[in-house]
């Protein structure tokens, strides 16, 4: 008896639930259906019980570490050249989230057959992607070595988003092997990080090579003020922009010129980002949440 009102509740705020997440995922450009999650373990191109699905399946922890991934990748002069030069970022940054949250979920969610034919597309728009950076180095998105850096900057982030913002606690076990989980979508890496300890290796090594230009700046601002121009959607907006600044690398933020001084970073990032964040990522879940638990095989709430 004691829980009939809160069945009523959730019956009676079920249909504007619904709506708020078509809106919810329209206002992002993920307008379609979310990818229908392959079950078998025989057919589905990552194990269904895996620490990449767990990680993956939480829509708001995803936002924060695609957001804060960019602004990572922004800093290999190749990688943003290449973006500056072959992306229509700016003219249609939702088309642009869509095809990476499409990507991500056929290649986390679905068979081995989707994600072979997600991968040969990518492959093929890549190898178009080629040409001379502004400090005078050419460069192609079909090298290896920058395929590691997008690839590791993408891992990673997602990665501590998810160990900062997500819905559970991740062992360092799961960490290292959600490395290992993701290691095969890496498209055409000679060498990828198996382990977190292998991802922090990386980074110092490529750290010398790694500063904000002037493209990575003009991206960097273009990523601050974010696409909406509603009040409430820049508000909200802002806080992801905010988490996703938390999790870079100190380094990384020096770099970018998002940083204070050490110990209000942390100060900052303690008593307002992280409250404030949890807040709007329990709300988000809820709306991605699937409204029945009686579909099979469910959706995925993230992508």
């Amino acid at each position: 008896m004691a829980s009939v009102p809160l069945r009523l509740l959730h019956d009676l705020a079920a249909p504007a639930r619904v709506d708020l997440a078509r809106n919810m995922r329209r206002s992002i450009g993920l307008g379609k259906e979310p990818v229908r999650m392959s079950l078998d373990p025989g057919q589905s191109n990552l194990p269904p019980d895996g620490v990449a699905r767990m990680v993956h399946a939480d829509l708001p922890s995803m936002l924060i570490g695609g957001m804060s991934a960019l602004l990572l990748q922004t800093l290999h002069p190749l990688a943003m050249a290449g973006v500056a030069e072959h992306s229509n970022y700016q003219a249609d940054p939702l088309g642009r989230l869509r095809r990476t949250a499409n990507f991500v979920g056929t290649t986390t969610f679905g068979t081995a057959t989707e994600a072979r034919l997600a991968v040969a597309q990518v492959r093929r728009v890549h190898r178009r992607v080629s040409g001379t950076a502004p400090d005078g180095r050419s460069y192609s998105a079909s090298d290896p070595e920058l395929v590691t850096f997008i690839h590791t900057a993408e891992i990673a982030s997602f990665l501590e988003s998810a160990r900062r913002f997500g819905p559970r606690d991740l062992t360092p076990e799961q960490c290292d092997r959600y490395y290992v989980e993701m290691a095969p979508t890496a498209l055409g890496a000679r060498w990828v990080p198996l382990s977190m300890a292998d991802a922090d290796a990386y980074f110092r090594r490529m750290r010398p090579e790694l500063y904000a230009g002037e493209q990575a700046r003009q991206a960097r601002d273009w990523l601050r003020h974010g696409v909406s121009r509603r009040r409430d959607q820049r508000a909200v907006y802002a806080v992801f922009f905010a988490a996703a600044v938390s999790i870079l690398p100190p380094w990384a933020r020096t770099e970018l010129d998002l940083s204070a001084p050490a110990p209000v970073d942390l100060l900052v990032d303690t008593v307002a980002v992280m409250p404030t964040m949890r807040l709007v990522a329990a709300g988000l879940r809820w709306l991605a949440a699937p409204q029945s638990a009686s579909v099979s095989p469910p959706s995925i709430p993230t992508i």
